[in-house]
Order: C-alpha cells, then sequence, then structure tokens
C-alpha cells in the first residue's frame, strides 16, 4: 500500500474519477493533489501584451485553486492531503513532481483517446506511465 501518492487534476471528469479511485482504493494516505498550469494556453494574448500574461496568469491560478478544491472536498482520505499549483507542461511537470516530491504513486486520469486523435493530442497519461520514476495508476 502506497504512503503519499502525487494525483495530478485538471478540473476533468476522468480526474476527478482518479481522485474518487483514491478514495476509494487507500483510506489512510497522504495525497498530493497537483494542478499544472499549462503555459501554451495563454497563446498569443500572454505572449503579445505583457500585462495580459500577468491577468493571464492570475486567472489560470484562480481557476487551479477552484479545482483543487472541488477535488479535496471529493477526496475522502484520513491521511494528509496537501495541494500543489506548478507551472509547465503538463506531462513532463507531472514526471518532475513525482521525482521531486516523496510519493511513491501516482495515479492520474486518463481521457482513454484511441487511434489518431491520441496521436495528434498526445497522451499525458502514457507519457508519465512511461517516464515516472514511481508505479503510476492509469484511471478510465
Amino acid at each position: 500500500m502506497p504512503k503519499h501518492v502525487l494525483v495530478p487534476v485538471d478540473g476533468s471528469p476522468q480526474s476527478l474519477h482518479a481522485v474518487g479511485f483514491v478514495s476509494a482504493e487507500w483510506d489512510d494516505v497522504a495525497v498530493t493533489l497537483l494542478h499544472v498550469i499549462n503555459p501554451v494556453q495563454a497563446g498569443y494574448r500572454a505572449g503579445v501584451l505583457p500585462s495580459g500574461s500577468e491577468g493571464w496568469f492570475r486567472e489560470a491560478k484562480a481557476e487551479a485553486e477552484e479545482i483543487l478544491g472541488e477535488a479535496s472536498a471529493q477526496l475522502e482520505t484520513d491521511g494528509d492531503v496537501r495541494t500543489a499549483i506548478e507551472v509547465g507542461r503538463p506531462a513532463a511537470t507531472i514526471v518532475e513532481e513525482a521525482r521531486e516530491r516523496d510519493v511513491d504513486h501516482v495515479v492520474v486520469g486518463s481521457h482513454g483517446r484511441r487511434g489518431v486523435s491520441r496521436l495528434v493530442l498526445g497522451s499525458v497519461a502514457e507519457h508519465v506511465a512511461r517516464r515516472s520514476p514511481v508505479p503510476v495508476t492509469i484511471v478510465r
């Protein structure tokens, strides 16, 4: 049984399903809920207008805090619950956080894309599973 689980959350039903999985599987585990702010989502607005990037980041951080609050409320564990907000490419940042934090398991939700859409859009869950230094559970 893991002692400390990292659960990336993006507000999608899949990521919240991963939170529910952790609640159902382990009742006394420490959990770090991680939200990654992807700067690519800022688009041209942040790149063209310096003041626009600050406004975009404030909005993204507020949204991240709301997502983490919703995930925390759904999490039922007797263990310690922490939240973290990081900035970067989601897949790489999740792997980096798994290395840097004292976690021994990652639980990630998957959109379950297949075929061309998976090739075009990529798979955060697959990237994490292949590169994580600790075991990964992918929840659909």
